[in-house]
């Protein structure tokens, strides 16, 4: 028995109509009934909602549906991803920030005369870790993407 054909049993065990179900994990009707068709599937909030409220457990809603067991992998690959790819691409953006800053300083103060010098940082930091990194940022990006977007 698939997902869409346990929900509907499992409902019509317990006498309620869609929209009565609907209403008890706050969906439309129009969902619960793409969910009984097969049309679409829920996330994983109401997958455990549907859980408590049928007294059955997650494994017995998921196993049966290949289909709806890689959305749900595929929903917590999701989930977990921005967070991550955000750090890196922070850090990727401020090594470029970095490097377009020594940039500017270093041309201005060749056509413009200007005298603004980086003394009081080691030269190694201030040549290197802008591309440190964005090479930091750059890997941690790739390696996520290859990791959670199969």
């Amino acid at each position: 028995m698939n997902f869409s054909e346990r929900l509907k049993s499992e409902r019509e065990k317990k006498r309620w109509s869609q929209a009565e179900l609907a209403e008890k994990i706050h969906v439309s009707r129009q969902s619960v009934s793409k969910w009984e068709t097969g049309k679409n599937y829920p996330n994983i909030e109401v997958i455990i909602d549907l859980s408590d409220l049928f007294g059955i457990t997650i494994d017995e809603l998921l196993r049966s549906d290949r289909v709806l067991t890689e959305k749900v992998i595929q929903d917590s690959k999701q989930l977990a991803y921005p967070k991550w790819k955000l750090l890196f691409d922070s850090v990727f953006l401020l090594g470029v920030f970095l490097l377009v800053s020594k940039i500017i300083i270093i041309g201005s103060n060749y056509f413009f005369g200007t005298n603004i010098l980086l003394e009081g940082l080691p030269n190694v930091v201030v040549n290197f870790a802008p591309l440190v990194l964005m090479v930091i940022g750059g890997i941690g990006s790739d390696q996520l993407k290859d990791k959670y977007l199969e």
